[in-house]
């Protein structure tokens, strides 16, 4: 396991002052040329252990900076620029790439241009008709379109920020106003780059409406629902059991798989389910994982005919139902996509895919991108028969019986599911993922960042609809009393609090009713800019949700997400608590960087947390199971030897 911290360490005017009497003729060559011998671990700068070491490196780093006019009396946007070397390994650290160093944000389409190459301030030299975007220069070392992506992230006590840009660097100012300038622009281009208009109050109305302006500026954002939110989650008595510092996560069970494992069906009663690359393998689950290697369903059992187009076409996504003794497959038409005109449905206890159905409305087929239970807990349900379906322009549910009721003859070849209750938009919603709640309520993820909510009675019109921050939403989670939701995109997960106060002074979530305008800004959760780099620049966040209840009373404990080799987990209580050290000395929305990593041999298909009731007495959380295409590992939270 790895903390977000353990690697981020307090640039100090010592460490630095020893790396360039060392290297008076210090350039960017000397340090991306540093060798392990020359990196010594002896002057690696340490974290600071107390607040009193914290203050005293601050009150020495202003002492030795002074003014910003007596450091650079000409230099205009002058900053010192760092970068870090070493990567995960005990000889990383920060050295010095210029002492003194110029930026500037430009106007311009040519991004991957380096030295020598001319930049106009705006995109007057640009073809008429090209795209133009704003992008940071930092002297003739970095040029880099401002976006997400660069995982910017600001230390105000420090006057410093880093960033990712084929490499992770840092910059630190000589003044207060300096930073806050640099910051202030980053933020200006950072909008303009994602919503093609620039960055002013009137436009900030327009992308957020007037009821959100609070996401554009938090710090005039009603924060309190957070507060109750936090204290009605330590008064709980679920509440106190999270990870904290004298806990760890460890491995329990580890066992190679069948076959290429493409996603992970976790049950909350006796078994749980490995979906590969020719059929399923049945595990068992215990209190401190899932282990064994139990019956394999291969995929060409059962019906032929439906069981050979399996075959040939691996699940992307596995749907528990009937107290977990039937599975719903769905294979996408084509490699890449998800979209699918029908499912196969699995008999689990006969090993035997039952049927192939088809969707269709009104005499015609059409084409689902997604499914999920009814609620929460259905998959629980024995007689459950209907399921949620998402397309890109729909949301529905399906029943696998007649309209008069009857349960349809599974023999015929191509039955056809009913249309039971949804609503086809006219115009491009462009859904693209979404779950329920314990009450059936549902939440859906947009193209456009959007989240909106759907009580259980329409899904005609969102109750409420949250705006994007301009990054899609690939996948959504909800807890099971509707009160918070998780969002993922390539880049960060959000983190949105749905309670509002109505107008009688009752507390609802915004699947009831309209939340009006006292809505809490949303908080982030990120991965540090150097801990985004080790990852790898082509992985992205996939499928953040919250650990699994299914029963009223209860809070889920962790947020669990996965990027590459990694499987990332944060203490839902901690992210919520608003006085967090990571909130300290942030500007704009506040953003989580205190996680926990494990990290894998080969890049991570799902993680998951077990089903709660899976949660021992010593132990604060179910277990954590995370699955690789080869190998799928338990892990078990207890405290540190």
């Amino acid at each position: 396991m790895g903390s977000a911290h353990s690697r981020e360490d307090l640039i100090s005017d010592s460490d630095e002052d020893e790396y360039e009497e060392e290297n008076e003729e210090e350039n960017y060559q000397d340090s991306k040329d540093e060798t392990p011998e020359r990196s010594s671990s002896d002057r690696r700068p340490k974290t600071p252990s107390s607040v009193d070491e914290v203050e005293a490196k601050l009150k020495a780093l202003k002492l030795k900076y002074g003014s910003g006019n007596s450091q650079n009396p000409s230099l205009k946007n002058a900053a010192k620029l760092y970068l870090h070397i070493g990567g995960n390994t005990p000889k990383a650290k920060w050295v010095t790439s210029e002492k003194l160093a110029s930026y500037s944000f430009i106007k311009t389409s040519k991004i991957s241009g380096r030295d020598g190459e001319e930049d106009g301030e705006e995109s007057e030299n640009e073809e008429e008709n090209e795209e133009a975007w704003w992008v940071l220069k930092v002297s003739n070392k970095i040029k880099v379109k401002v976006g997400v992506e660069m995982q910017l992230k600001s230390f105000g006590d420090q006057r410093r920020v880093d960033f990712v840009a084929k490499g992770v660097w840092a910059m630190k100012f000589f003044s207060d106003e300096e930073y806050r300038n640099f910051v202030s622009e980053f933020n200006n281009c950072l909008f303009e780059n994602t919503y093609g208009i620039e960055s002013n109050d009137a436009n900030k109305f327009k992308v957020y409406g007037k009821d959100f302006i609070g996401w554009a500026k938090p710090e005039a954002a009603d924060d309190s629902i957070w507060e109750d939110a936090e204290d009605a989650s330590f008064n709980s008595p679920q509440s106190a059991k999270t990870v904290s510092a004298n806990q760890d996560l460890r491995e329990e069970f580890e066992e190679a798989a069948n076959g290429g494992i493409q996603s992970l069906a976790l049950g909350a009663l006796d078994n749980s389910f490995l979906v590969g690359d020719s059929g399923i393998q049945v595990v068992k689950n215990f209190a401190y994982g899932i282990h064994g290697k139990g019956v394999y369903v291969n995929f060409d059992h059962g019906n032929q005919k439906s069981a050979s187009k399996l075959v040939h076409s691996t699940p992307k996504k596995a749907l528990l139902m009937k107290a977990e003794t039937n599975m719903l497959l769905m294979s996408p038409m084509t490699e890449g996509k998800p979209h699918t005109t029908g499912l196969h449905q699995l008999d689990i206890e006969t090993g035997k895919i039952v049927t192939e159905w088809k969707f269709g409305k009104d005499g015609t087929d059409i084409t689902m991108r997604d499914i999920t239970n009814d609620s929460k807990g259905a998959q629980l349900d024995p007689s459950g028969a209907t399921f949620l379906g998402l397309d890109d322009n729909r949301l529905c549910r399906w029943d696998m019986r007649d309209r008069n009721g009857i349960v349809q003859n599974l023999a015929t070849s191509t039955p056809v599911l009913n249309w039971a209750q949804g609503h086809q938009f006219s115009r491009g919603t462009n859904f693209q993922c979404f779950a329920t709640t314990g009450d059936g309520s549902i939440v859906v993820g947009s193209l456009d960042g959007k989240i909106r909510l759907y009580s259980t009675n329409s899904m005609r019109q969102a109750k409420t609809a949250f705006p994007g921050l301009g990054s899609p939403i690939t996948h959504v989670d909800v807890t099971f009393d509707g009160k918070w939701i998780l969002g993922t995109t390539d880049t960060y997960l959000i983190l949105i609090c749905t309670l509002f106060t109505d107008k009688e002074g009752k507390t609802k979530t915004g699947f009831s009713g309209r939340m009006g305008n006292r809505i809490a800004a949303p908080r982030l959760l990120k991965l540090t800019p150097l801990d985004s780099h080790l990852a790898g620049v082509h992985n992205k966040f996939r499928n953040a949700q919250f650990s699994w209840v299914t029963e009223n009373g209860k809070q889920e404990r962790h947020l669990v997400a996965t990027v590459g080799k990694f499987s990332v987990i944060w203490n839902f209580q901690q992210v919520k608590n608003g006085s967090h050290e990571c909130y300290h000395n942030q500007e704009g929305l506040k953003s989580c960087y205190c996680y926990k990593i494990v990290l894998k041999d080969d890049s991570i298909v799902d993680s998951r947390f077990m089903h709660d009731k899976f949660a021992v007495t010593d132990s604060p959380e179910a277990p954590l199971v995370i699955a690789t295409p080869l190998k799928v590992s338990s892990f078990s939270i207890s405290s540190k030897r």
